[in-house]
């Protein structure tokens, strides 16, 4: 019989057993649950402390491909406290909690989508910072009522964010504006729709993304807007639509990220676990997390 301490019967090493207080790990989880300003209100401010319990259903091994994490040390920032703070506000928090962590990899868990602005600026000066987002609308909504989920690349690009450092994959069809779309072609922004990605793949669009930026920019951020994916596939996600992405290739744009050795920090936004049903957005938050350290894992 095998000793108590080694046995499987009632549990085994799950990815949350990855988590710690450790400064010197590699990759960083801060939670940013910015909730305010949501165009479709919601309880996204549940998503970090769901992401954390969801992680502890997963295991550190992929018998597909063999990878092992036990070896793989997560640094647990905590949440950052944004409770009733608007976007204005949340911003000086969310940028200097990114920028006082010097892991290899940020991950950010949001939160409404309005997290992607100051988690960009935290990485440092914007021409040297290029944005890739999976998402299904463009956020370049106009800012004159304020910052909202719905324009966080606009207010980048306002800040001095050239459109040529931002591509845009998985835009879906009527749920974008012709303005937006227009906006983004004069700003120089390169959009891959939704028929791009069922078309290609999206880790063909995301290794074409990363060949366009990497000459021009020091550092990535990756925005994984989780609305992008099929909404029967993701129920608690308030953005998503019929017909968005495949939650499979969602799965691998977040293993192919994180072996981007460019990628500095992610985003996890517009999970709604109050929308959920039967956890399956919560089990996608999960396996999200898990791919992504697998491809980090494989970094060179």
């Amino acid at each position: 019989m095998k000793e108590a301490a080694q046995s499987e019967c009632r549990g085994w090493r799950s990815i949350a057993d990855l988590l710690g207080p450790d400064p010197s790990a590699p990759v960083a989880l801060i939670g940013a649950p910015l909730n305010e300003k949501s165009l479709t209100p919601g309880r996204c401010d549940l998503a970090p402390k769901v992401l954390r319990e969801t992680l502890k259903r997963f295991s550190v091994f992929d018998l597909e491909t063999g990878t092992d994490l036990s070896p793989l040390r997560i640094h647990d920032a905590g949440d950052l406290f944004l409770k009733t703070r608007t976007p204005e506000e949340s911003f000086a928090p969310i940028r200097d909690g990114v920028a006082a962590l010097k892991q290899k990899l940020i991950v950010i868990a949001g939160g409404n989508n309005a997290i992607t602005r100051p988690g960009v600026h935290g990485l440092g000066a914007l021409k040297g910072t290029g944005l890739i987002t999976l998402d299904a609308h463009f956020d370049l909504r106009d800012a004159d009522c304020g910052l909202t989920n719905g324009n966080p690349v606009r207010a980048l690009i306002e800040d001095g964010l050239p459109g040529a450092n931002i591509v845009q994959i998985g835009l879906a069809p009527f749920a974008n504006t012709r303005r937006a779309f227009e906006f983004a072609g004069a700003q120089g922004i390169t959009v891959r729709t939704l028929a791009d990605v069922k078309t290609c793949g999206v880790t063909t669009l995301l290794e074409e993304a990363i060949e366009i930026l990497s000459p021009r920019c020091d550092r990535l951020f990756v925005d994984f807007d989780i609305d992008v994916i099929d909404r029967a596939q993701c129920p608690g996600a308030p953005g998503a639509r019929p017909g968005g992405m495949a939650v499979d290739e969602f799965f691998g744009a977040a293993r192919l990220i994180g072996a981007c050795a460019k990628v500095a920090a992610v985003d996890l936004a517009e999970f709604d676990p109050a929308l959920d049903q039967a956890d399956i957005t919560a089990l996608t938050a999960g396996r999200w997390f898990a791919e992504l350290m697998a491809g980090f894992q494989a970094r060179p």
